[in-house]
Order: structure tokens, then C-alpha cells, then sequence
């Protein structure tokens, strides 16, 4: 527990505490931004529904700029992989300026969803010709000075990517702003590790398995600067990675990897989706978080992910927006459920036994998942936590009548419209009334940037 003086004092109506609501609990933050034992004096009373913020653990921030962008059908067939050219060409125009404003307003609409915490999958490293900027970390910094202006906390995950594909072929050109060597990729590292801060880590990713050789990764995760942090990979997105993996390597993307490394806790696996039951049931056991985005996999038509099974094995999983064609933990966690309901043609899937809430299952499950995916303190509101929170409006008609069994199922699963009404991020009040305190600024800054992209 902390002994700096708390600078806050709440009490909180109603505030979500592990697998339960408690009634009048008292709290407080310190100047650190972190949760503290209320001395009792004159707090703030919150008369929402108090409970953590939910860390995002995967994006591509210059993606919010084209969602919406890729929608209209080519003279194929659609996929991933046409797709994956689209966002290659916009990818193009992102320059340290621009990305700075795209990923501030993102970070705000994060916020103001109920995400207090992101876990940033960093590629876009270079110029566009590949040539390494001035400073070479200017697209890492570009991200954490968005942060920073947004207030929302970061896990910074620059990509190791070196070739591409599986046979180990040249980067293309469009792919050459994203490639490093593994020497001047924990240059990188060891560049921006002098950023971190108790609102910014630094950790690693893999690209995936397609995009780097084995001795390269084995490389920088043995390192030993390396040897204690978060690991996030892409793996098993789509079939035809699955295929490519079996005929170059004769097993599956997350076959080959668990026996190839010594996947743990450290580990977030992005997307998983094309899984086995034995991997499924290995992946659960390992330790590592199952990175989902339901709503970017149902967008890029990847598939889903067998997650009754999955839950069955003890498996924790966490949530991301990945390419941001939505910005809502509710909307990822409702499609989670959904997705299953739909394959399965069953409802109440994430509820593992009779009388679980599915809405609290949810959420408290990818609380969890998410902290340990971002290596942060966050995930709960208890003392020596960082002071990451929600208040649902409890005057919202979406809440209206509803008690501590049923307000986490009506806020999943009863509307589109959010009852988020406050939100602090690291002991600082982000969002009061539903409203961001730099939204204007942060927005008239993206909407001039993002019309010269399209001028562009």
C-alpha cells in the first residue's frame, strides 16, 4: 500500500470488487495515480455503478483512420488478404505528425468507451521507402505523446518484422517502412525504454510466425534486457497462414510455436483463431493470454475462436480493437458472445455454470487477461492499483430498474448507447459527463489531419 497522502477520497455507491458489487466502499487515490485507503475524509461520493476500466491489448492506431474505408467490393473475392493492400497503400501516407493526431482522438474515444489502458502493436517504423527517420523512434514517440495528451495509459509493443512470408522472402515495398534488423530493433527498444513511466511501458512483438526467422526472435526474446516484459505475437489469423505454416514448417502457427518456445504468462497470442482442440487445450494451459477482436475478425472475415473450449481448459483471453472499425469493450465483449451463440446455435456460452451472469463472466475475464497482456497494475480497484475506473450512469434509461444482478448484463447487452459517464485513468479524471477534457482541441486536430490524407 502506498504512503503518499491520498489526494482524492470517493465513496462509491456501488463498486464492482472481483466477482461481486459492494455497497458504500471507500477509496482513495493518491498523487501517484494510485488507489489508496480512504482516510474517511470528506470524499467524493460516486453514485454510478463503479468498476475497472478494461485495457484494450491490441491495436494498430493509424487504422481508426481508414475504418470505413475498405468496405466496397473488389473484382475478387474479398479477404484478408486484399484487404491487407488497402490498408498497405493508406499505411503510406502516416507520417509522425499525423499519426500523433489519429492516435490522440482515438485514445479519447478509447477513454470514453471504457478503456483505460491500450496495448499499442507498433509497425509502422520507417518512411515509406523504408529509410529510418531522423530519429528513428519518431513513430514510437508520435504514439506516446498521444497517450500522454489523451491520459489513457500504454503498453508500447514496437513490431520485429524482417521478411514476408514464410519461405522467407524479401520484404515488399510496401512492407519496408515496418522491417529492422534485430540490431537496430533492440536499438529500438533500448531507445524507447528511456520513455517508460507509470502511464507507459515498453514491451515486445512479434509480428508472427510468417514474418521473422526463428533464430532472429529467439534472438531478441532471449536477450538479456529482455528476459522480463510482455511478448505479443499475431498467430493463426487466417487459413491460408495456417496452410502456409503446415507446408513449410509441418505443423500449425500455434502448434509450432509451443513447442518451438517456452510460451507463458510473458505471452499474449493475438487472434488465435484456427485452432485444434489439443491447441487449444495446450494454449489454455500455457499461461498466455488469447488475444481476441471480435470485431475486426468478424470485419476481416477470420473466424472464431472456440472459446467454450477454451474456458473449459482455464484459458484467459483479453479484448482488443485492432483495426478500430469500433472503439467499445462492449461491443468486442458482446460479439465474443454472440459469435458463439451464432456457431454454436446455444446462448449464455461465457457463463460456465448454472446462474453466472454472462455479462460479469465477460468482463471479469477480460479484465484479467487484458492486465496481464499489458504488464501493468491494473484490473482492479484495490489498494497499490492503478487508478483506473468507470462510473455508469445510474440515471441512464439503459440502467433503469436494474440491480447488482442484472446492471453488467444490461450494460452488454441491452443497447448502443454508452452509460459511461466518468472515467479516471491513472488518478486523473479523463472523462467527466461523457465528455473528454481536451475533446475539441484533440478532434479539430485529427479532422485536419485526416483531410489531408485524403487530399493526399
Amino acid at each position: 500500500m502506498s504512503d503518499t497522502p491520498a489526494v482524492y477520497q470517493f465513496e462509491a455507491h456501488h463498486l464492482w470488487h472481483d466477482t461481486q458489487w459492494r455497497t458504500d466502499t471507500a477509496f482513495g487515490v493518491d498523487s501517484t495515480g494510485r488507489i489508496v485507503a480512504s482516510t474517511g475524509a470528506s470524499p467524493e461520493y460516486l453514485d454510478g455503478w463503479v468498476l475497472p476500466g478494461m485495457p484494450n491489448l491490441h491495436s494498430h492506431a493509424f487504422q481508426r483512420a481508414m475504418a470505413g474505408l475498405a468496405e466496397r467490393r473488389g473484382p475478387g473475392d474479398d479477404s484478408f488478404w486484399t484487404w491487407r493492400e488497402t490498408m498497405y497503400g493508406f499505411a503510406e501516407r502516416i507520417d509522425p505528425d499525423t499519426l500523433q493526431a489519429i492516435a490522440a482522438q482515438l485514445y479519447v474515444e478509447m477513454l470514453k468507451a471504457g478503456y483505460t489502458q491500450v496495448c499499442e502493436f507498433h509497425y509502422l517504423h520507417h518512411q515509406p521507402d523504408g529509410q529510418p527517420y531522423a530519429q528513428p523512434e519518431a513513430m514510437s514517440l508520435a504514439l506516446i505523446e498521444a497517450a500522454r495528451e489523451a491520459g489513457i495509459a500504454l503498453t508500447l509493443l514496437p513490431v520485429l518484422y524482417m521478411s514476408g512470408g514464410f519461405d522467407g522472402r524479401a520484404l515488399s515495398p510496401r512492407q519496408r517502412r515496418f522491417g529492422n534488423s534485430v540490431e537496430s530493433y533492440l536499438q529500438l527498444l533500448g531507445n524507447l525504454r528511456k520513455h517508460e513511466s507509470h502511464d507507459v511501458r515498453v514491451g515486445v512483438a512479434l509480428h508472427s510466425l510468417r514474418a521473422i526467422p526463428e533464430q532472429a526472435w529467439r534472438g531478441v526474446i532471449e536477450h538479456d534486457a529482455l528476459k522480463n516484459g510482455p511478448i505479443h505475437i499475431h498467430i493463426a489469423e487466417q487459413i491460408g497462414e495456417v496452410q502456409d505454416c503446415l507446408a513449410t514448417r509441418g505443423a500449425r502457427p500455434v502448434e509450432w510455436l509451443l513447442d518451438h518456445a517456452s510460451v507463458d504468462q510473458r505471452w499474449c497470442l493475438v487472434h488465435a483463431t484456427h485452432l485444434t482442440e489439443k491447441e487449444t487445450t495446450q494454449l489454455a494451459r500455457s499461461g498466455a493470454v488469447a488475444g481476441l477482436c471480435p470485431t475486426t475478425e468478424a470485419n476481416l472475415g477470420d473466424g472464431l475462436f472456440p472459446l467454450a473450449r477454451y474456458l473449459e481448459a482455464g484459458g484467459v483471453l483479453g479484448v482488443g480493437s485492432d483495426s478500430h472499425i469500433s472503439i467499445s469493450p462492449v461491443e468486442e465483449l458482446r460479439w465474443l458472445e454472440y459469435g458463439q451463440r451464432l456457431s454454436t446455435r446455444h446462448r449464455n456460452v461465457a457463463a460456465r455454470h448454472a446462474g453466472d451472469s454472462v455479462g460479469e463472466t465477460l468482463w471479469r475475464t477480460a479484465l484479467k487477461g487484458g492486465a496481464q497482456a499489458a504488464d501493468m497494475p491494473i484490473g482492479a480497484i484495490v489498494a497499490g492499483q492503478r487508478a483506473d475506473f468507470i462510473v455508469l450512469d445510474q440515471e441512464s434509461p439503459l440502467l433503469a430498474a436494474r440491480d447488482s444482478r442484472s446492471v453488467m448484463d444490461s450494460f452488454l447487452f441491452a443497447g448502443n448507447v454508452s452509460p459511461v459517464r466518468h472515467v479516471m485513468a491513472g488518478g486523473k479524471w479523463a472523462v467527466r459527463d461523457a465528455e473528454h477534457r481536451d475533446e475539441a482541441r484533440i478532434a479539430a486536430r485529427y479532422r485536419m489531419a485526416v483531410t489531408r490524407l485524403a487530399d493526399a
